[in-house]
């Protein structure tokens, strides 16, 4: 259900990326296992959604006068394509954006371990009522399918892009600067809350994996890999495609069709002394009396 923002491409080392993704997985997935662990007594769905939100927003202002605030793999691969982040950078970025949610999931397991322990009766497991795992890495309803899944997330990280490429375009209704990251943290609540029942909304392939790999190496096993027909691979290909396919959307229907910064706002409105030219000193004033009201 994470979601990570790249707003800025920064000319800077991708190592602080590390504990910036770890900021926001942090309040996300803490959220949540406070959530399954009390069986929703000290706390609701809508508490792990605002709970990541806030890391988006707490991450956005930590680190975008620094770094930028990659984040997300899917965002910025759609900057690469835009040509606003130089493409030798986005494996640096991504492998730091998936360490950071690693080292995220690990202080989250340490923190509520007892928690956890005490909630699966020492099983962790992918399966069940006593389920775990969902605690850090996304997995599907039980309903849903390979293809729906995919299109899922397609949808989810377009709908990202769609709506984070325009606050920045002084062409159309920019957002003032320092209040981007909280319109950014309501984007984020406002697709986390309308589009995770499937899947848990994901679209971010560093918040998924790297909390997966996470729960591979600390008991849960292969399972978290091979569980609901390898689905793990879903979260991982989906958001990248529909991030550039959010990106193609706005340039296509929207940055295309705004006007050409150069352009006057009213290049047809002339004064009339100009284009009218009309014989003798009676004309001449008349011209003149009427382009005083205009």
């Amino acid at each position: 259900m994470l979601l990570s923002i790249n707003l800025i491409a920064s000319e800077v080392d991708s190592t602080p990326y590390c504990l910036f993704n770890c900021c926001v997985q942090l309040f996300g997935c803490s959220a949540a296992a406070q959530v399954k662990t009390s069986r929703e007594t000290k706390g609701q769905f809508l508490s792990v959604n605002m709970a990541f939100s806030v890391g988006v927003m707490s991450a956005m202002y930590l680190t975008k006068g620094i770094t930028g605030a990659h984040l997300n793999p899917a965002v910025s691969l759609s900057f690469c394509v835009l040509g606003q982040v130089q493409w030798g950078r986005l494996v640096p970025y991504c492998l730091s954006q998936l360490l950071g949610a690693y080292v995220a999931s690990a202080l989250v397991y340490l923190v509520y371990y007892d928690a956890i322990m005490d909630f699966s009766g020492g099983d962790l497991t992918v399966y069940g009522p006593n389920e775990t795992a969902s605690i850090f890495a996304t997995y599907p309803s039980e309903y849903m399918t390979l293809g729906r899944s995919f299109l899922d997330q397609v949808v989810g990280t377009g709908m990202l892009m769609l709506c984070i490429l325009c606050l920045g375009e002084k062409r159309n209704t920019p957002a003032p600067a320092e209040l981007i990251p909280p319109i950014v943290a309501v984007i984020v609540l406002g697709i986390s809350m309308s589009m995770s029942g499937n899947c848990g909304a994901a679209i971010n392939p560093a918040r998924d994996l790297g909390p997966r790999l996470f729960t591979l190496t600390a008991g849960w096993g292969t399972e978290v890999f091979t569980c609901y027909d390898y689905w793990f691979w879903v979260p991982l290909v989906a958001p990248p495609i529909g991030g550039v396919m959010g990106t193609f959307m706005y340039l296509i229907f929207i940055e295309w069709h705004l006007p050409d910064p150069d352009q006057p706002d009213n290049d047809s409105a002339l004064s009339i002394s100009e284009t009218i030219k009309q014989p003798g000193p009676t004309w001449e004033k008349d011209v003149e009396l009427k382009s005083s009201h205009f």
